[in-house]
């Protein structure tokens, strides 16, 4: 019996100090900014107080949240001094914004929402089957100063929103197609499709990638200034560099099918041409938790800069900033950050799960920003190789990104790795403590069984 109340007070210790961790936690979680910001909607900007800390320039986030649906995605901008500048919150999830044009505050954002059972009035406007679901897909423009706001195109797809379009010119878009695993050019005006390409045209669907209805996730496409598209193939761990009319060049992809080592399910790259250093490429390597540029020398690609900390998991945004910092967007550590040239945050704002901000009178995304090597006149380090990562280093390399990236998402808003460590604990002394139980419950039944 001393034993058995040992086991139990040491079970009720654990759940107890867990339990008072937790609390902890939440109670100190920093206050939610696009919350805050949809709080003062309704209030004249020039009576708005401060609900971030300050920063050069507007700052722009959008969100997508899980489950997301209108009321809990938002679009939502700060201004210099760090008031609400704009909130809409119309859309189940929010994904690529840009400066529309470059150096005004006027945005271009890709958003929609999710349908499990297709509505029969998008199911009209779409040209497909959805018996599986399907989503609607908004491009829109609007100004964060008058809050107005223009409808450039509307779709319907067969299961997820777009997460990217960039501007080709005034009435034509380069989209990244994700649910027909494609980049293809979008006439706003006639709504033609005036050139696509398609990822099986260059790689073979039983050989890499996802499922079959999530093969390539190509997640982001940027025009090069000669031409050339630069495309994410996040369930490819690739991005490639697409030449209009002949295909991806494969010599110049950066990353390889499970090569893990380079990137792991990226996110949102940025080229920096050789006028500013390049070529380079920043890049958030989600899965691996951290931020990574990667150096073009002697035609291959070198790790010149990495960043994380203890909190970033699942980064799925970094623009390099014409002072060399880096904005940073950490999905599942609920927050935007600003990261300098020594690797110090210098400014920080909780938001859950931030898909990619941007800062105004910087340029389109990393267009106004230089390259680690330019920053710092050095050489880069070490080659990406493409090696495959097979046995123990595939599974500590899924458990550390994917599982707990995957349990985060779906946790409290308000949780980071160490309290889902702590929360793991709890329920496994909780579970041990409800076995213990029944074992020496169903022990002494059988003890009184025998004596009777």
């Amino acid at each position: 019996m001393r034993r058995r109340t040992l086991l139990r007070a040491g079970f009720a210790a654990v759940i107890l100090v867990a339990s008072v961790t937790l609390l902890v936690s939440w109670v100190q979680t920093p206050p939610d900014a696009a919350a805050a910001a949809a709080n003062q909607t309704e209030t004249p900007l020039s009576e708005r107080e401060s609900v971030v800390p300050e920063r050069p320039n507007a700052t722009v986030v959008t969100t997508d949240p899980p489950g997301g649906n209108s009321g809990t995605a938002a679009i939502v901008a700060f201004t210099d001094d760090g008031r609400t500048l704009y909130h809409n919150d119309t859309y189940g999830n929010y994904f690529d914004v840009d400066p529309d044009p470059p150096g005004s505050r006027t945005v271009l954002y890709v958003a929609g929402s999710r349908y499990d059972d297709c509505p029969d009035a998008l199911a009209a406007r779409g040209n497909g089957s959805y018996e599986d679901g399907c989503a609607k897909v908004v491009i829109e423009r609007a100004n964060l100063t008058t809050g107005e706001t223009e409808r450039i195109h509307t779709a319907v797809t067969a299961w997820d929103i777009w997460h990217d379009v960039d501007r080709l010119s005034e009435d034509r878009l380069v989209v990244a197609d994700i649910a027909q695993d494609r980049v293809f050019t979008l006439n706003t005006t006639t709504g033609a499709v005036e050139w696509e390409w398609r990822a099986d045209e260059d790689f073979d669907r039983g050989e890499s990638g996802g499922q079959p209805g999530d093969w390539t996730h190509v997640n982001d496409v940027e025009i090069l200034d000669d031409g050339r598209v630069m495309a994410s193939l996040r369930n490819h761990d690739r991005v490639v560099f697409i030449e209009p009319g002949s295909g991806v060049q494969h010599n110049w992809t950066l990353g390889a099918e499970d090569a893990y080592g380079i990137l792991y399910e990226q996110h949102t790259p940025d080229y920096i041409p050789e006028a500013r250093g390049g070529p380079a490429v920043v890049v958030s390597d989600s899965e691996n938790n951290r931020v990574v540029e990667y150096q073009r020398v002697d035609g291959q690609w070198r790790q010149a800069w990495t960043w994380s900390d203890d909190q970033l998991r699942w980064a799925r945004d970094a623009d390099r900033l014409p002072d060399g910092h880096t904005l940073v967007t950490d999905s599942q550590g609920d927050r935007v950050l600003e990261v300098d040239v020594d690797g110090d945050v210098v400014w920080s704002i909780s938001v859950p799960t931030p898909y990619e901000a941007e800062r105004l009178g910087t340029g389109d995304e990393s267009a106004g920003g230089r390259s680690r090597q330019a920053l710092t006149n050095g050489t880069g380090g070490g080659s990406a190789t493409g090696e495959q990562t097979t046995g123990l280093a595939w599974v500590v390399a899924f458990v550390t990104g994917p599982a707990v990236n995957g349990l985060l998402y779906v946790a409290p808003g308000w949780m980071r790795f160490g309290d889902l460590l702590v929360a793991l604990g709890l329920a496994g002394a909780a579970l041990s403590w409800l076995l213990a139980e029944l074992y020496w419950r169903e022990t002494h039944r059988r003890l009184v069984a025998r004596v009777r």
